[in-house]
Parts: structure tokens; C-alpha cells; sequence
């Protein structure tokens, strides 16, 4: 199967570009009893970026900094709140994508939408699935980003390479997605929220493909 041909299969398993997906987050029971009471979720936006390559579609994704607020040295996608500013959630995770790596928006072609992701820090995330140009070169905000880095998609697409982690947190066990692999593989950890906007792309993957069938 050809790159395009493999990004056009990916395409049909998301929410087209024109309808994105209104609801909560299909995670919020999960961390609901972690939100501030009566306080509306933050609208947040991430860019889920595939580089089509012969040997399949790689993600690119980023490490960032100690220093920041959220989530400081975790694994994520480039994105962030959408602002006033922002026409809506694409131009937002664009904008951000920007800023954090020097993505062009001319090298981004957006395919679809994935389901919205509650964080425990009050953020609806929804993220936009995107082809970006291979020839695309990484230039990371110091202050933001630590690495960027490609893992290819096959790789987090097998259930084998995806555990489910129980830990205690907020006065009870909860399940948290962890990748892990060989540093040539996966050169960074891969859990929490990243690993669940993976874990619902491959969801949506396979009901799209049992539904061809």
C-alpha cells in the first residue's frame, strides 16, 4: 500500500474535518470526580501529525520542558487552549504546532478529527489528525519543547505494545495506557493522555475496518 494510500485509510476512520465531534470526551466518567466542581472544561486542541514514509506513517511527537505548568517532561502532541483568536480548534492546533516545532501550515494536510480527551487539569482536548510534508524539519521552542521525535504508527497501533496501568490517585485505582518499547523505537515514555488519543485512533481504526468488511 502506498503512503497516500495508507493516510486515505486512516482518513475514513475519523470524524470529518467539517463535523467535528461535540460531545465531552469519551474519558470523562474516568476523571470526572478530578475536576473542580461546576467549572466549565477548557477548550484545548492538539495536532495528531502523520509523515507518510515508505515503510508506513510515522507520528511526530514532542517532550516538554521541566519548567512547564502542565505536565512538565511528559510526552504530548503539539497544541495547547484555542484562543480568541483562534477561527476554531484546527486553526488553534496549527497555530500551536507552529509555535512548539515550526510546523508551516502549509505543511499540514488535515484528514479528520479524533474523539475529545478530558485531562485532569480541566481541558476538553480534541485532536486534529493531520498528513504533514515529509520533508518537514523540526525547529522546537526552548522554552516549550525539550525533543521532537517520530514513532512510527504500526508500532503504537499493536495492542502488544500498549499496557494498562493501575495506580492509586485521587483516593482511588484508576487504569492509565502506558507504550513502552526499545529507545531505538521509543525514545521517550508514552502514557497518560498521549497514549489515549493513540489508543482511540486505533479503536476507530478497527470499528472502521470491521465495518468495511
Amino acid at each position: 500500500m502506498s503512503p497516500e494510500a495508507r493516510l486515505a485509510d486512516l482518513a475514513r476512520a475519523l470524524h470529518p474535518l467539517r463535523a467535528p465531534p461535540a460531545d465531552d470526551g469519551w474519558n470523562l466518567d474516568e476523571v470526572a470526580d478530578l475536576l473542580p466542581p461546576r467549572r466549565p472544561l477548557r477548550q484545548a486542541s492538539v495536532l495528531v501529525g502523520l509523515v507518510p514514509r515508505e515503510d508506513g506513517p510515522y507520528v511526530v511527537l514532542t517532550r516538554r520542558t521541566e519548567v512547564l505548568r502542565h505536565h512538565p517532561g511528559q510526552v504530548s502532541f503539539p497544541g495547547g487552549g484555542v484562543e480568541p483568536g483562534d477561527s476554531d480548534a484546527l486553526a488553534a492546533a496549527l497555530r500551536e504546532a507552529h509555535e512548539e516545532v515550526g510546523l508551516l501550515p502549509t505543511q499540514a494536510r488535515p484528514l479528520g478529527w479524533l474523539d475529545p480527551v478530558v485531562t485532569v487539569s480541566g481541558y476538553r482536548v480534541l485532536p486534529a489528525v493531520a498528513a504533514i510534508d515529509p520533508g518537514f524539519v523540526a525547529i522546537p521552542d526552548p522554552s516549550e519543547v525539550a525533543d521532537v521525535f517520530e514513532v512510527e504508527l504500526g508500532f503504537l497501533l499493536s495492542p502488544d505494545n500498549l499496557r494498562r496501568l493501575q495506580i492509586e490517585y485521587g483516593g482511588r485505582p484508576r487504569e492509565v495506557l502506558e507504550y513502552r518499547g526499545e529507545p531505538e523505537l521509543v525514545p521517550h515514555r508514552i502514557w497518560g493522555v498521549t497514549a489515549s488519543i493513540l489508543y482511540n485512533l486505533r479503536e476507530r481504526l478497527v470499528r472502521a475496518r470491521e465495518m468495511a468488511t
